[in-house]
């Protein structure tokens, strides 16, 4: 039986992971029946076929009787705020991926369980009451199969939990300081607007770097509670579309070398899941990264070392596409393993 998805929300992530599951083989047990979104269903379709960042879809999307068919598969759409009239019940929905990213509160999201949906998955860092906090590759195993409401954390978690939990294994962490280095998002106005209460936020984002506050140390300390209160971060926006970086600095407990530090990282590549971490040791900007599945890469050719114990670190990521093939491993990971 395949495992039954409803997405809520099919905006920048929503559409991310219902691409990435019809472009990869790496999810036979998963299958997207329905969505629920504000936008008529010719806009749905449209956005679908056609993306600025991505480009144009792989396969085929057509419309028919308020249905949307992707490549013949059949997805219902609905416009529902009341997420309790939804027929998830009816559908047999094993899991609905919350990517509206209007709310974070357990509360909210148990009208989609009263719906009849079997689980909730948060694209987004969530509020203490659900259930779990995961980042796949990482603590996903923990799962008992109990819990109904999850967060799959942020973007910037998943990229910079691989690197640090090696980190503090192999060499330890006493401090660090995380700076994410962000594409553009759609808190942001395109022009000078205000609808935000951080006012830098209402400037244009494709004309600044914009400094914002992040909320990554809660992540670390929710993911890897031994260094809870260990970090501090903050993150500047940038005039771009997609892909972000993470400017890590740490403190190590233990004397290490560039060298050293670039090993550790090559091992761990190839120790965690595939696409949780990568490195490179080319030449590459921003760009070369976009449609990238891995959570991190690690550009090697950026590590540095001061005094024998002052790492600095290079991580790029997609924040679009590596989190949406996160969302899908983990829903891979509850259809496979039973704990659905």
């Amino acid at each position: 039986m395949p495992y039954r998805i409803a997405i809520n929300g099919l905006g920048r992530i929503g559409r991310c992971v219902l691409r990435a599951l019809y472009e990869s083989t790496d999810y036979p047990e998963l299958r997207i029946v329905a969505v629920n979104d504000v936008a008529d269903i010719g806009t749905l379709a449209h956005l679908l076929r056609y993306d600025s960042t991505h480009g144009r879809f792989l396969g085929e999307v057509t419309r028919r009787d308020g249905l949307l068919d992707i490549d013949g598969d059949p997805l219902q759409v609905f416009s529902q705020t009341d997420f309790t009239s939804l027929p998830w019940a009816e559908l047999g929905i094993d899991l609905v991926m919350e990517c509206s990213g209007t709310y974070t509160d357990r509360q909210r999201a148990s009208g989609h369980l009263q719906a009849g949906a079997g689980k909730v998955l948060f694209s987004q860092p969530a509020e203490r009451d659900v259930d779990a906090t995961v980042v796949y590759g990482i603590n996903h195993r923990q799962l008992s199969g109990t819990e109904t409401v999850i967060s799959n954390a942020s973007c910037t978690t998943n990229a910079l939990i691989p690197v640090i939990q090696t980190l503090d294994r192999e060499l330890g962490i006493r401090q660090g300081v995380v700076t994410t280095i962000h594409s553009a998002m759609n808190d942001q106005p395109v022009i000078d607007a205000y609808h935000h209460n951080d006012l830098r936020k209402t400037r244009s984002a494709m004309q600044s770097i914009i400094p914002v506050e992040t909320e990554i140390t809660r992540g670390i300390g929710r993911i890897l509670p031994e260094l809870e209160d260990r970090f501090e971060a903050y993150a500047v926006r940038v005039p771009t579309v997609n892909v972000s970086a993470i400017d890590l600095t740490v403190v190590t407990d233990t004397p290490t070398s560039v060298d050293l530090v670039n090993e550790l990282i090559r091992a761990e590549s190839t120790a965690l899941p595939l696409n949780i971490l990568g490195y490179t040791d080319q030449p590459l900007a921003s760009c070369d990264f976009n449609h990238d599945p891995r959570s991190a890469i690690v550009d090697l050719s950026f590590t540095r070392v001061s005094g024998a114990s002052l790492v600095k670190l290079l991580i790029w990521f997609d924040n679009e596409w590596a989190y949406a093939n996160r969302m899908l491993d983990v829903a891979q990971y509850l259809a496979e393993s039973g704990r659905g």
